[in-house]
């Protein structure tokens, strides 16, 4: 394979209770990259569209990944990458992530696909540090494994991946304000009261339990945030607004996408999810602040190869 395009999904992170654990992959929205075996060795990128991104190798998360993959393997070769943001850096969205875990994938290919999905999210994580300055699984991992996954844990590296309830779909609202992944974590309560982190570990065994039963009435009782969600809403103008629209017109439950500003919302089936994005909407639109929006189906294979040769 000397050429390939792919699609790196947009995730979301933390879904409600599962901070920094649980995370899941979008159909609708997400990045297309392209890898080009080049004679000369090492990376470099030739094209960026969609957003404002670095073009030096070591500071943008997919080229470093790139690079370091190539280093491992041994390569013979270069690669030459083009990358075409298909949603906004600072969204909640896994922005970041989508570009390292779709440059692990797609440098793995070219390589000859020797690494495996745990190797690729270590490689997507290394990434993610570039990025942000922190090494986080939940994104990264979602768009490599697809769907549901659970980052059990970082020391061994343990990545689950979830079952799906066909059903299963996803509303987002993206306001188009800022909030810096810093400024999202430095509000978060340093210590927190036991009956609470119990309540909160309850709701993440309770949703896990509802993907595997396909139980959408435990999805919903355990699509609940006592600890972060309240510490960061209110950096999200409206967010109360939107939940309690998303929520009325039946959603399973709605929270914070990864650090905000994107607001999800689950649902069971089209009809409900239509309902709920037409409801966001509304609850949205007159607040001055400008917003984007979809309705996916949860991604269940993550990144995909579009074309290759």
């Amino acid at each position: 394979m000397d050429y390939l395009k792919i699609f790196a999904p947009a995730t979301v992170a933390n879904v409600s209770c599962g901070f920094d654990s649980l995370g899941f992959a979008v159909d609708a929205v997400g990045d297309e990259m392209t890898f080009t075996k080049t004679a000369e060795k090492g990376v470099k990128i030739t094209n960026i569209t969609g957003a404002d991104l670095t073009y030096n190798i070591d500071e943008n998360a997919a080229s470093a990944v790139v690079k370091k993959i190539l280093k491992d393997a041994n390569a013979d070769f270069g690669i030459a990458l083009t990358i075409h943001k298909g949603f906004a850096p600072g969204s909640g969205l896994g922005s970041s992530a989508a570009s390292a875990a779709g440059a692990a994938f797609g440098a793995n290919q070219l390589v000859g696909n020797i690494y495996s999905d745990l190797e690729l999210t270590k490689f997507a994580m290394f990434g993610e540090e570039v990025a942000c300055g922190s090494a986080i699984a939940d994104n990264v991992s979602a768009a490599i494994y697809g769907g549901f996954v659970l980052v059990r844990s970082y020391d061994p590296l343990e990545i689950i991946k979830l079952p799906v309830p066909g059903e299963l779909r996803v509303v987002a609202i993206h306001p188009q304000i800022e909030i810096k992944t810093k400024d999202a974590r430095d509000v978060l309560p340093i210590e927190i009261p036991l009956k609470d982190a119990v309540t909160q570990w309850a709701n993440v065994g309770g949703l896990i339990s509802g993907l595997y039963t396909d139980n959408y009435n435990l999805i919903s009782n355990s699509l609940v945030d006592i600890i972060v969600e309240p510490a960061r809403k209110p950096l999200i103008p409206f967010f109360d607004d939107v939940k309690n629209a998303a929520i009325k017109a039946g959603a399973l439950g709605a929270g914070i996408s990864g650090s905000g500003p994107t607001i999800f919302a689950l649902c069971k089936g089209d009809e409900i999810a239509e309902k709920v994005y037409k409801s966001i909407k509304e609850s949205y639109q007159n607040t001055g602040i400008d917003f984007e929006m979809f309705i996916s189906k949860i991604n269940p294979e993550g990144i995909r190869i579009k074309n290759s040769y």
